[in-house]
């Protein structure tokens, strides 16, 4: 059947962001002098590669035989017929190889680097998906690596962590501040400020300045270009409804950039609503923040009085980020993209029922675009077609999750 398109949103990917890298009046490049000419080699490194026929191929090789790819869209039918007549469709990048849709920019950035000559790759993680992918990448090329990761995630991610320091790499500790995500991001960018010439600053989302966004969106496409031609093979039709969770907004991005164009299909970001809406308590930017400059780029923020970036909360580690990417303030701003809260104990509730009903295992940042989607199951006034991004699997948050929430037995009576 065909498929209704914006002819003018089948461009967006190639003419979004502009030449000094913003999308609409979010991004840019606001770092410190001595970082403007090495954003400056970044992007002519990245313009040159992406435009590489070897590259391209090395790359389409790497995916299909040392990732797994493509991943498979899967109809969650059980979990579906429990909630109601909506049809609820995952895109399985926990099947990818290190477990989350995280490898798809870590093995791209690993080629960058190795063409721009680096000696070591580095970069921050919060729930340890980013931290594993870029040490798998980096073993993959002969790399050195440093992760820098806050306390706070050291303790709740340890399988991560053990997993990063197996294949060589080096977890730095961050013991200042909330000892978490925005922490880990502010400590790499200072230890790539000491070397710029022999590291690569790999940033873990569609964050940081110009022309990060932009090539991590690039680099994640993958998922939405195939997600799309999986459901219309599955079903006949888009979806009316494509979820995923946003923190920086990475896994959401490269889901988003399959179905820009298509107007029949609602987008919908999920943010982390926490324990609730008292600042401090969340980390929903897009929902509660206002207009700032964090790690390099303008953004929407949750701040403090001073103007600061204020402190955040979510169950899931990857998700308690102040900031978020710069490209999904630009969506919220035209309203292509719908964003949504979920909290943590919905948040929970979806990671407990979709493990029990499918036998699949969840990241609890990935349930929350699941919760999402339950919501939407639930409450619908008509059936729909639910496509979610399954962007990451559970196996790194199961120790928490038993000392916290046990084995679910009041979520899914």
């Amino acid at each position: 059947m065909s498929q209704r398109q914006d002819p003018a949103a089948s461009d967006y990917l190639h003419n979004t962001p502009d030449d000094a890298g913003f999308f609409g009046k979010h991004g840019g490049v606001f770092v410190p002098p001595a970082l403007e000419g090495v954003m400056r080699e970044v992007s002519r490194a990245y313009e040159t590669i992406s435009r590489s026929a070897e590259f391209i191929s090395e790359l389409r090789s790497i995916r299909k035989h040392f990732q797994g790819r493509p991943t498979p869209v899967y109809h969650a039918a059980r979990l579906s017929r429990k909630l109601g007549a909506s049809q609820i469709y995952l895109k399985r990048e926990d099947l990818n190889h290190t477990g989350a849709h995280k490898i798809n920019h870590c093995m791209a950035e690993g080629l960058l680097a190795r063409f721009m000559g680096k000696k070591k790759i580095i970069a921050e993680t919060g729930a340890g998906q980013h931290g594993v992918a870029l040490a798998t990448a980096a073993a993959y090329f002969g790399l050195e690596c440093d992760i820098y990761m806050g306390e706070v995630d050291i303790a709740k991610q340890a399988p991560n962590v053990a997993r990063m320091q197996i294949l060589g790499t080096r977890v730095i500790p961050v013991k200042h501040g909330l000892k978490t995500l925005k922490e880990a991001v502010d400590s790499c960018l200072e230890a790539y400020m000491q070397d710029p010439v022999n590291q690569l600053y790999c940033i873990g989302s569609v964050v940081g300045p110009h022309p990060f966004p932009r090539m991590v969106r690039d680099f994640q496409h993958v998922v939405g270009a195939e997600a799309r031609d999986q459901i219309i093979e599955m079903t006949g039709r888009l979806p009316e409804v494509v979820t995923a969770c946003v923190g920086g907004g990475s896994n959401a991005m490269g889901m988003f950039s399959g179905f820009l164009a298509d107007t029949g299909t609602e987008l919908h970001g999920v943010e982390p609503l926490g324990r609730g809406p008292t600042p401090g308590e969340h980390s929903a930017t897009l929902t509660y923040g206002s207009e700032g400059v964090i790690h390099g780029f303008r953004c929407y923020l949750l701040q403090d009085e001073q103007g600061n970036p204020a402190p955040v909360h979510s169950v899931a580690s990857g998700l308690d980020y102040p900031g978020v990417g710069p490209e999904h303030c630009h969506l919220k701003d035209t309203g292509r993209v719908s964003y949504h809260t979920i909290d943590d104990e919905a948040a929970m509730e979806a990671f407990f029922l979709l493990s029990r009903h499918e036998g699949i295992i969840p990241a609890i940042e990935s349930s929350h675009a699941l919760a999402n989607a339950i919501r939407l199951a639930r409450t619908g006034e008509r059936p729909r077609s639910i496509l979610v991004n399954l962007s990451g699997r559970g196996d790194k948050d199961l120790d928490y999750v038993i000392a916290n929430y046990g084995t679910g037995d009041r979520y899914v009576k």
